[in-house]
């Protein structure tokens, strides 16, 4: 569905992502994990066309990922930031059923989506007639879902949406995360920095270090076979605090 080639982006004399080759397959979730500055959050933004990469190429359903193709194919990705990105001076229904709005859909097709979209969700209706302000962090996100998922894209782009969520709400959240990405069947990218959340979301996890991907394939894999001292010490890393608690 996505794919990147020879993919590099420097800000200066700072390199992003560095030469990266990544495929993400239909229907599957990948997850794209490392630690901060690790370019995660950069390759999302590369995908969608939010930048453009400083050499190679990036191409969705085969369509190169270019100035002139990137607004329609927007259209076709749902994109979700950590803490929702919600307008605050809409209303959660005005937020989820903005880009409806921009397109010219008629009211009956709005309400209709928003009545599909707030059970897949699971959000309490009323809360729609709320200002973000006034949700909760957890009801945030299930909004930007909403947003995200409003054109029925075929992909969606995922930057640490838990990440900003208290434990109990983040628990809750990925149980119904996962219940929506499997009964839609979309394409996900998902990052985050956490490797117990990985390995629940992905189908293929990639682990970025300083811009490039250092291992990728199942969590299983990363777990179990680590292709480098940095790969076995970075899920050490996660891992030591829960053992230290067990001691």
């Amino acid at each position: 569905m996505i794919t990147l080639t020879g993919v590099s982006k420097h800000y200066g004399d700072t390199v992003a992502v560095d030469d990266v080759d990544l495929t993400v397959e239909a229907g599957q979730t990948t997850v794209l994990i490392g630690p901060s500055g690790s370019g995660k959050s950069t390759l999302l933004r590369l995908m969608n066309g939010l930048i453009t990469p400083t050499a190679g190429a990036v191409t969705f359903d085969g369509t190169p990922v270019e100035q002139a193709s990137t607004h329609a194919l927007r259209h076709r990705m749902g994109y979700v930031i950590q803490e929702g990105g919600l307008f605050p001076h809409l209303t959660g229904r005005s937020n989820a059923a903005l880009l409806a709005r921009h397109l010219g859909w008629p009211d009956d097709r709005v309400d209709a989506r928003i009545a599909e979209l707030t059970d897949l969700v699971q959000l309490p209706p009323n809360r729609l007639e709320q200002y973000p302000s006034e949700l909760s962090g957890g009801q945030r996100q299930r909004v930007s879902l909403m947003r995200a998922l409003m054109l029925d894209p075929d992909v969606l782009l995922l930057d640490e949406p838990l990440g900003a969520l208290d434990p109990m709400i983040r628990a809750d959240l990925q149980d119904d995360l996962r219940s929506i990405f499997r009964d839609l069947g979309k394409t996900v990218v998902l990052v985050t920095h956490d490797i117990g959340e990985a390995g629940y979301f992905g189908d293929a996890v990639a682990l970025l270090r300083r811009g490039r991907i250092v291992q990728r394939g199942s969590m299983h894999a990363l777990v179990h076979a680590p292709s480098s001292p940095f790969v076995e010490d970075f899920i050490q890393a996660q891992r030591a605090p829960l053992e230290h608690l067990e001691e």
